[in-house]
């Protein structure tokens, strides 16, 4: 299961109204190689489903990654900070064995 904070779903209700796309849009979620721990995130809002996709539904976000990226995200939240120290998406991750200073890539 992937898991969506309250504050991230206000942030991608807003973010999809903003970019008028219809309701069949989903948020993709993806582990892809690089950043200065060896993984990094990548969102997206996407329309096709392939067909080894995991689809999950948290706080009434529809939530699809697939396979390969699942095994990195099990049981991951996706939160969203607007404060000073930061403003954006980030994710806690219980399977990262360490993240950058940006919070943007991990290694498991």
């Amino acid at each position: 299961m992937i898991f969506v904070s309250d504050k991230a779903k206000e942030k991608v209700a807003g973010l999809k109204e903003q970019a008028t796309i219809g309701a069949d849009y989903f948020l993709r979620v993806s582990v892809v190689g690089g950043g200065c721990s060896g993984l990094s995130y990548k969102l997206d809002f996407d329309n096709e489903n392939k067909p080894t996709d995991q689809v999950f539904e948290d706080n009434g976000i529809k939530v699809v990654t697939d396979m390969k990226s699942f095994l990195y995200l099990y049981n991951t939240t996706l939160d969203f900070s607007d404060g000073l120290n930061g403003k954006g998406f980030y994710f806690n991750n219980p399977n990262a064995s360490r993240t950058c200073g940006c919070g943007e890539s991990f290694a498991v």
